[in-house]
């Protein structure tokens, strides 16, 4: 119970900073995607159930909110949950490359998801703009966060495993 209220309060406070504080701190409009680094980062250090929980509930948010249609955040960030989830094998905490990787993956799988469901149906075609113009700097402004956001959800992450294992040892 307590992993889930601190993943409902780390999404809440994750979607209310990255609509909020970083909006007003956007480099050319573009703002970091902290819903991206959550998802990916309960995917790839929690399994593909985790993963998808988190996901489904940070897309959620988003079209709650911001959505033109209820599910399509969700279903997006619950396809990248699962599959960062699909890692957790070869997650090592001490190494960042793997989870820097996984980010940017997640990231600009998102954005080719939303360029071809919302820009391609409409006859819009011009993905080099798109990239250049969009999806780089989100990229590069959203790794840029992760190396603060990352250690921060890992610590919260390894926090509530011991509590969970402190917990277990009680029953045993």
């Amino acid at each position: 119970m307590r992993r889930k209220i601190a993943i409902a309060i780390l999404l809440i406070v994750c979607f209310i900073l990255q609509t909020t504080v970083f909006k007003v701190l956007a480099v050319a409009g573009i703002s970091p995607n902290l819903l991206i680094i959550v998802t990916a980062a309960f995917g790839f250090m929690r399994g593909r159930k985790e993963g998808m929980f988190v996901g489904f509930f940070a897309g959620l948010l988003i079209d709650l909110f911001y959505g033109t249609y209820i599910g399509f955040y969700a279903l997006i960030y619950m396809y990248i949950g699962y599959l960062n989830g699909f890692f957790n094998k070869i997650f090592y905490p001490e190494d960042v490359k793997l989870p820097m990787l996984l980010i940017s993956l997640s990231d600009v799988f998102c954005n080719l998801v939303v360029f071809v469901l919302f820009f391609v149906m409409r006859g819009r075609f011009d993905l080099p703009f798109y990239f250049v113009h969009i999806m780089v700097p989100e990229l590069i402004y959203t790794i840029l966060v992760t190396i603060v956001l990352y250690f921060i959800i890992l610590r919260i992450n390894k926090h509530l495993e011991k509590l969970e294992k402190r917990s277990a040892a009680k029953f045993v």
